[in-house]
């Protein structure tokens, strides 16, 4: 009778470089030590930079572990490595900008940002006293841009929804599509000379009103909100609309019920974005809306300020006048706080729209 014969064990040894593989905290050790390389260089030479050194450190740092892991693994792992390498240094490129924006707000902004600056005007404010806050501006801001998206939404929205589901390859979608195209490079300031000359038909020279202001960011508004929207609407698969179809749902119903409920989160977010691209406009308000120091809340009667207009007018005003430097410093102060109360409504609102995607927007779950 034959025996068999079993196969010797084989010893599995630990991960390591003998198994071709690098250690899982290989890559955090060679970029700590290749940033303790680069800072230990340039503080012997007695000129360290921090920007300098994460730069070459990240640089050297990719070509260490390229060499490393080629000698290791081989050189398909190491491509994947440097292009993981370079993914992440292109987000905290992205970032950096970002968060060296933020923290100077934040920094130069908190000081003069309490109850008393957002609930008090500029009226009767003069030189460099140490008081006033931005409320009108703060409420000129938010009519003005509510106004506007009034207008630009039903607009865009129309609009992209005959592009998408009534003439896709017309002359006249085309043509529309043409014209958007050219709206979205338009300055700024060419949307307030139009808002301007068109209110001068109707209320004469030397007009200054919130709803003018609010017709020159819609002129803005609404490419952006266009191209969004259909390029939301053009994701909803075609089969949703054809089981429509084929239950007898008209194309009107099908399209409010179906389509634009399906596409619900990303409409309200291109909605958004096209808010938080003029809410922080300056040149069209200047020219249609003005400057005023006291509050005013009706878009038809009368100047109305805004954020970006206030965090410009306390700018210059430091700059200009001689004077001590409490006064300088007082609207540069007043500037940054009206700056950070900027930020903060423009994240308060993507946090509502989110609610609102979140609320409208179709449930997957089962």
């Amino acid at each position: 009778m034959a025996t068999v014969q079993t196969p010797p064990s084989v010893e599995l040894s630990s991960p390591g470089l003998t198994r071709g593989k690098l250690p899982r905290y290989a890559p955090v050790v060679l970029l700590v030590l290749s940033f303790a390389a680069v800072g230990g260089l340039f503080a012997a030479l007695g000129s360290f930079s921090v920007p300098l050194t994460v730069f070459l450190g990240i640089i050297l740092y990719a070509v260490v572990i390229l060499v490393v892991t080629t000698f290791v693994e081989g050189a398909r792992a190491a491509r994947d490595r440097l292009a993981t390498t370079l993914m992440y240094s292109a987000f905290g490129l992205a970032v950096v900008p970002l968060v060296s924006l933020l923290w100077t707000v934040l920094e130069n902004g908190l000081e003069r940002f309490n109850g008393y600056f957002l609930t008090t005007t500029m009226r009767g404010v003069f030189g460099g006293m140490d008081a006033g806050g931005a409320y009108h501006a703060i409420m000129g801001t938010l009519e003005i841009t509510a106004f506007a998206t009034v207008i630009s939404v039903p607009i865009g929205m129309l609009t992209a929804i005959y592009l998408v589901e009534y003439g896709p390859k017309s002359k006249l979608g085309r043509g529309i599509t043409f014209f958007v195209d050219v709206m979205t490079g338009i300055p700024s300031i060419v949307a307030g000379l139009f808002a301007y000359a068109l209110f001068v038909l109707f209320f004469g020279p030397g007009v200054r009103m919130g709803a003018a202001g609010s017709v020159a960011l819609a002129v803005l508004m609404i490419p952006v909100v266009v191209r969004a929207s259909e390029e939301m609407l053009k994701l909803v698969p075609n089969e949703l609309r054809e089981a429509a179809y084929a239950l007898g749902v008209p194309k009107w119903l099908t399209i409010v019920k179906v389509v634009l409920r399906t596409a619900a989160a990303g409409l309200v977010t291109g909605v958004m974005l096209a808010i938080a691209r003029v809410i922080g406009e300056t040149a069209p308000l200047l020219i249609v809306a003005g400057v005023v120091d006291s509050a005013n809340f009706d878009l038809f009667e009368g100047r109305m300020m805004t954020l970006p207009v206030f965090v410009y007018g306390q700018y210059t005003q430091g700059l200009a006048p001689p004077g001590p430097d409490s006064i300088i410093t007082i609207n540069y102060d007043r500037a940054w706080a009206a700056a950070l109360t900027l930020i903060l409504i423009v994240m308060v609102l993507n946090l509502i729209a989110r609610i609102i995607a979140r609320i409208f927007s179709p449930k997957t779950g089962r």
